[in-house]
């Protein structure tokens, strides 16, 4: 059969399991794996193209004859189900995931893809492809064969391919009946103990529960729900457990906008999205992804000099040099594909503020294995040294611009949230000199930023200190606490970034021209800063229709990117996006009606 052409919308799923993750297009086909984590080598590359064969990088089963496919979650879980039916009414069924459930007393998560397949009507024929690659596309595997495995040699890694098909049929790529179910297990090159049916029959009923369990734990609000629980699993996803750090994305290069140019690699720890991925989980009384990155973050701040960068690699790396890998076309042609990212040599001063409030909840909720004392104030107090020191000081700011600095308000934003969350803290901790020391500096900052960033032409806070342009990041000054919702400065902001930024309920990041021009996608995002302005300023019907408007532009499983065509409703840049994810989470909880008035 031809292969069907992909959407032109990010139509995909996410599996994973805190380990590794993969994405599945709509019809089946899994399109983007790295292993054996995220940040490497993908194995499955098709969502960035392939340089020869369009079936080069991804695993599929194809039904004869197919003519339509439904995809769905398994409500509460990370499982996917993806039917596949052709003209006469025949169809078969792929499950898929990645192992992910306590066992022998530890989380067992290995770096391993299951898919299950099965019949579901008449007699159908299918073909399995399975061509992983190596070096971004460059070179082929070697194939060898066991009695019921094949083996792919790749550079630097050999997987293995357990399978209750028969092995001649999957290593020939043949078009076969389906009569019963079977499993394909592709992970690591190691012995597989037990039959592979049962296996991975026993892994999808353990995989269920865990998730099924973890689900269940989470305060999620009364309305919204299935988008909040989709939204948590998603954040938990993109969470490195072995080290504990949080990814951007699971992607690189997916371009914010068409032929942009604006083609990054996201799959590295951004100490400001860590930040809200946390801040969204706790707000479900999930605490556990928080103490797990805490323990990442301690590192990142106990190996500091001071200067702090914006993003890490998933175990520390501090070097994420930025390269081009040219062989790769790119997602439909839209290149480049890089690796790395620029940005880790970027001095982003918010990131002191994004440490201290990340760290905040640890001082202050007894629920935690281990609260954080005395010694871990210290150290923060470390990170507010060094957001005093610069609140008043050019950066790259939050989007992170290449060829510009300025005294960007986000940044002296963050700055303030630091000192404000060290006198809570140190007041907790009953060191009353402390909290003196850090509200005075608190204060200074405050009132720095009332003077420098408002702007009595645009009746708004701007961009930088002295600056003319929008920027929806001011929208922050809310959510945490530099200013009353009903402030008229902050009201009269929310009016001049609609009026400016907004197309319907979408919005861009701001005015100005960057690197590349100006922006021409809205980032999500902001349109969820945004709901939650709206919210906060009493204006909670208009805020419930934007919310409403972006839920719907979620993909077919619930899932959002980075950035949106306003006019198509087209997701574009890399995906799912971790600061989407939280808007959904965030919104919810701000708008859905208490239990109370159900129950």
């Amino acid at each position: 059969m031809t292969h069907p052409t992909r959407p032109a919308h990010l139509d995909l799923a996410l599996i994973g399991n805190c380990a590794i993750g993969a994405l599945i297009e709509r019809e089946g086909d899994i399109v983007w794996c790295c292993l054996p984590r995220f940040d490497g080598d993908p194995v499955f590359h098709a969502l960035l193209g392939a340089p020869d064969d369009p079936m080069d990088g991804r695993l599929s089963v194809e039904l004869e004859g197919m003519v339509r496919s439904e995809q769905a979650y398994v409500p509460g879980t990370a499982i996917v189900r993806t039917r596949l039916y052709d003209a006469q009414g025949q169809a078969i069924e792929l499950t898929d995931f990645c192992p992910r459930f306590w066992h022998h007393g530890r989380m067992f998560r290995p770096a391993q893809l299951v898919r299950r397949i099965r019949p579901l009507h008449g007699h159908p024929r299918i073909r399995i492809v399975v061509r992983p690659r190596g070096e971004w596309g460059q070179r082929a595997p070697e194939i060898t064969r066991g009695s019921n495995h094949l083996r792919y040699v790749l550079p630097g890694q050999t997987l293995r391919l357990n399978t209750s098909a028969a092995p001649t049929y999957v290593a020939g790529e043949r078009w076969f009946s389906l009569h019963a179910p079977l499993s394909l297990v592709l992970g690591p090159d190691e012995t597989f103990e037990g039959g592979i049916e049962s296996t991975a029959r026993d892994f999808e009923e353990q995989t269920t529960r865990h998730w099924q369990e973890w689900t269940r734990r989470l305060a999620v609000p009364l309305e919204y729900q299935d988008a909040v629980i989709r939204a948590a699993i998603t954040l938990k996803l993109c969470q490195f457990e072995e080290t504990g750090a949080i990814v951007a994305a699971m992607t690189t290069s997916l371009p914010e906008a068409p032929h942009s140019g604006r083609n990054w690699d996201y799959r590295y720890c951004w100490l400001r999205d860590a930040f809200f991925v946390v801040r969204a989980l706790n707000s479900l009384s999930e605490v556990g992804t928080m103490e797990d990155y805490l323990r990442w973050l301690h590192d990142v701040v106990r190996s500091s000099d001071g200067h702090v960068q914006p993003l890490y690699g998933i175990d520390l790396e501090r070097e994420l040099v930025e390269r081009i890998e040219p062989q790769l076309p790119g997602y439909r042609g839209m290149g480049p594909v890089r690796v790395g990212n620029q940005a880790y040599e970027h001095f982003q001063h918010d990131v002191y503020g994004n440490i201290v409030l990340g760290s905040s909840q640890a001082f202050h909720d007894h629920r935690l294995f281990r609260r954080a004392d005395a010694s871990d104030f210290a150290q923060l107090e470390r990170m507010g040294e060094q957001a005093f020191a610069l609140h008043d000081q050019p950066d790259a700011g939050m989007w992170e611009l290449r060829t510009r600095a300025r005294v960007h308000t986000s940044s002296s934003l963050m700055c303030w949230a630091a000192c404000d969350r060290l006198a809570k803290i140190a007041y907790v901790l009953k060191q009353p000199e402390r909290q003196r020391f850090w509200r005075e500096r608190a204060d200074l900052i405050h009132r720095r930023i009332l003077e420098a960033a408002w702007n009595d032409k645009r009746q708004a806070f701007v961009e930088s200190f002295g600056g003319q342009d929008l920027d929806a990041s001011v929208l922050l000054m809310a959510e945490v606490g530099f200013l009353p919702a009903h402030d008229p400065r902050f009201m009269s902001t929310v009016d001049a970034l609609e009026r400016t930024l907004c197309d319907g309920p979408f919005m861009r990041r701001y005015e100005g021209r960057d690197d590349f021009g100006k922006p021409e996608t809205a980032f999500n995002v902001c349109a969820f800063w945004r709901v939650d302005a709206l919210a906060r300023t009493g204006r909670r019907e208009q805020a419930r229709e934007a919310f409403e408007a972006l839920l719907a532009r979620r993909n077919h499983v619930g899932l959002l990117s980075e950035d949106l065509d306003p006019h198509t409703g087209e997701l574009w840049g890399n995906f799912p996006q971790t600061y989407s994810m939280v808007g959904i989470i965030s919104g919810a909880m701000q708008l859905s009606a208490p239990w109370a008035d159900a129950v």
